[in-house]
């Protein structure tokens, strides 16, 4: 049921969407001189995908986990996509490929060997990696790997139906800040 709900939810997201999409993609022509952003995560059964933006930071940032990146890398249309979270928008298309859900725990890097140990012992990727989660609506991220994958576990032991759609809603509202960068 799942599975239906975020397909449907992310094929009319990115249909009604689409004008919004247009124009940040047009925009951020002008901003980065390439708007979209592709980087290989981990996925369910820790299988590699092809993660999908917008990019918030310059074409020569280094390819790093968001809280090893300098704040000077971020440019002025990426600050503003991070704060309203448009910069997310894309990964609709991942959940339409059906290689991420709206909710579960956000996909890490192949190479975050803490975080991966971390997740790999909580059982973390059984499941789907999400769009968002409980550990981004509570300005987690994956600068803390066990705390990340201690929220993970717990977000998993208490999802329901009703959870899940808390936390789409609270994402929405603008609910956690992202990703903290140094």
């Amino acid at each position: 049921m799942i599975r239906l709900f975020d397909f449907s939810l992310a094929f009319f997201g990115l249909l009604f969407l689409s004008p919004v999409l247009l124009v940040v993609t047009i925009i951020g022509y002008f901003d980065t001189g390439s708007p979209i952003f592709m980087q290989t995560r981990m996925g369910k059964n820790k299988k590699p995908f092809t993660l999908i933006k917008f990019r918030t930071m310059s074409i020569d940032t280094k390819s790093v986990a968001s809280h090893l990146a300098s704040n000077s890398s971020i440019t002025t249309l990426g600050q503003f996509l991070r704060k309203t979270k448009v910069d997310e928008l894309p990964q609709l298309i991942n959940v339409l490929k059906g290689e991420m859900s709206l909710v579960g725990p956000r996909p890490n890097l192949m190479s975050q060997e803490e975080l991966i140990f971390e997740r790999d012992d909580r059982g973390i990727y059984n499941v789907l990696p999400g769009v968002t989660g409980l550990a981004q609506i509570n300005n987690i991220d994956m600068s803390t790997p066990k705390r990340l994958a201690e929220t993970d576990q717990l977000m998993l032991k208490t999802m329901s139906l009703k959870t899940y759609l808390q936390l789409i809603l609270m994402t929405i509202k603008g609910k956690g800040a992202g990703d903290a960068i140094k």
